[in-house]
């Protein structure tokens, strides 16, 4: 979760961070790295805004890393599993899509103008 201070309260944004070499994945409910027997009712699914307001693709390269934030108002949009982060170049490090991923108008106008959907 981020928080972010208000001048009265305070607003939640509920983030899901996961690494992304070439796209991100928009799943959840699975398990990897070396415990990948698991067993349980968990299904995957696919992050919406129920599950959360925002995907946080995590880029690592050299000595650094870049954020990639796909508000999930467009992942619903896209209706897809994952995205190449040739794709969405536009939304590398664009903390202003962060600071509005709970904005419908904003985050589809952008996701427009960047060319991410028609």
């Amino acid at each position: 979760m981020i928080v972010y201070k208000k001048e009265r309260g305070e607003d939640i944004v509920r983030a899901q961070v996961k690494t992304a070499k070439s796209s991100i994945s928009f799943t959840g409910g699975t398990r990897g790295g070396v415990d990948r027997t698991y067993k349980s009712d968990i299904k995957t699914y696919t992050q919406s805004t129920e599950t959360c307001d925002v995907v946080i693709g995590l880029h690592p390269h050299d000595d650094s890393y870049d954020l990639y934030f796909v508000p999930t108002i467009l992942i619903e949009i896209l209706g897809q599993s994952s995205i190449s982060l040739n794709k969405i170049k536009s939304l590398k490090n664009n903390y202003e899509m962060l600071d509005n991923c709970k904005n419908p108008e904003f985050v589809i106008s952008n996701a427009k103008k960047y060319g991410i959907i028609s």
